[in-house]
């Protein structure tokens, strides 16, 4: 691949990457947010705080609401603040 080519793919990749904005914690109501939007506040890939539910492994946990993960917005800011 030819580095025309590596550069037309990679502007291709993110004009089609779907842009996702946040609410900033500091105005969050919600008591629990879902993956994506925890991971983008503790910049981690949603998949790695789906491992940290799965195997319990992560600074914090969420809670499960029917098979799904919630995760709270006071324990994400506490980790952000320096908590461990």
């Amino acid at each position: 691949m030819n580095a025309i080519q590596f550069e037309s793919n990679a502007q291709f990749a993110s004009e089609n990457k779907p842009s996702q904005s946040y609410l900033s914690l500091a105005f969050e109501t919600r008591s629990h947010v879902e993956t994506a939007c925890a991971a983008f506040h503790l910049n981690r890939a949603s998949q790695t705080l789906r491992v940290w539910a799965t195997y319990e492994s992560g600074p914090i946990r969420p809670t499960r609401i029917h098979g799904r993960l919630a995760w709270p917005v006071a324990e994400i800011k506490r980790l952000l603040n320096g908590g461990a």
